[in-house]
């Protein structure tokens, strides 16, 4: 009798789990498709492009140590202005800034940030920027909209903005360049630190020996080394990059590239895992798709480690500079107006 119950239980057991294997399978294989392998599920659905992004999501679901959440459904949460919407510029300068840094914000759009007009060129400003965080970051949201209200030239996406997440920022740049600025001609990167001299820029633009496409310039590394030393703040083993060198790269303190390439580097960017660096990224999709970046003709154009304080040789001789305050900077960008000194 016992052994007639016990073999009852062990059926009634044996059936429930089919059961409840059955319910399991119908639900995800009617909600999402089926999981092909551990860790990769295979989207079930007429759209090829979205079960491949399905898969690089679900591939990437937690980025590591070494890159960023890209791509995610990010979106603008800020984006009014009429930059490249009822405006066609020759130049967008787009500027990288953390959603509290309005001091740099203002100090950009009282100095070359306001310079409109160069050499017969349209020029536009615009800020790149991510969700504030802290305490008190929904008080930071509300002046971020209403400084937007008074400007119109934020534009941000619902990323945390961090040190971490520049590649994202950088990507989402190149997303809203690529929907929105197709017919202008060039952008520059510029970090909010910089003092940009729009008009020698411009100049090296409309020389007949710029590129039109497939152009980056900027201060380009080349041969940088892969650093191994774990105690560097670069550090990047060798499982993430195999290869001792990275591809050239324009440093990322200040960029430019033509418009045709965010489109490009966007294209290409699924296939490379996003690493955190956000200038060697570039450099990596920049190999991807064989482009290579341009040397400026003239070292001084772009300088990182500056001797301060610049002379007016240098300064009539720089496209972008790092400084080391905003009363630098402006300090600067005042003595770069004035006469071109004879160095």
């Amino acid at each position: 009798m016992e052994s007639g119950r016990t073999l009852l239980k062990h059926i009634f057991t044996c059936i429930l789990g089919a059961v409840l294997f059955f319910l399991v399978y119908l639900y995800f294989d009617g909600k999402s498709g089926r999981w092909d392998a551990p860790g990769h599920r295979r989207v079930a659905g007429p759209s090829a492009a979205a079960a491949a992004a399905a898969a690089v999501e679900l591939q990437w679901e937690d980025p590591g140590p070494y890159h960023v959440a890209y791509p995610r459904n990010y979106k603008f949460i800020l984006d009014d202005t009429p930059t490249c919407k009822s405006t066609t510029p020759f130049l967008v300068l787009m500027v990288p800034v953390a959603p509290s840094d309005v001091a740099a914000r203002d100090a950009i759009r009282r100095t070359w940030g306001n310079e409109k007009l160069v050499l017969g060129q349209l020029v536009e400003t615009l800020f790149i920027l991510g969700l504030p965080g802290g305490a008190d970051a929904h008080q930071q949201q509300e002046k971020l909209k209403q400084e937007n209200l008074q400007h119109r030239d934020l534009i941000q996406s619902n990323f945390q903005d961090s040190y971490r997440n520049l590649t994202i920022k950088t990507m989402m740049m190149l997303e809203w360049l690529a929907a929105h600025c197709v017919k202008a001609s060039y952008v520059i990167k510029i970090d909010s630190d910089m003092l940009l001299h729009v008009q020698n820029l411009v100049k090296l633009l409309l020389d007949p020996s710029t590129a039109k496409q497939n152009y980056m310039t900027g201060l380009v590394w080349w041969h940088s080394p892969v650093l191994r030393n774990p105690f560097n703040k670069f550090y990047i083993p060798r499982d993430v990059i195999a290869e001792p060198e990275y591809p050239p790269y324009p440093l990322g303190m200040s960029y430019v590239m033509s418009l045709d390439l965010p489109g490009k580097i966007l294209g290409v960017s699924p296939q490379i895992k996003p690493l955190y660096i956000e200038d060697v990224y570039l450099g990596m999709c920049l190999k991807h798709l064989s482009v290579s970046p341009t040397d400026p003709p003239e070292k001084t154009m772009f300088i990182v480690d500056p001797l301060h304080p610049l002379s007016a040789c240098s300064l009539s001789k720089v496209i972008a500079v790092t400084t080391t305050s905003i009363p630098q900077m402006t300090s600067y960008w005042q003595r770069s107006r004035q006469p071109e000194s004879k160095c």
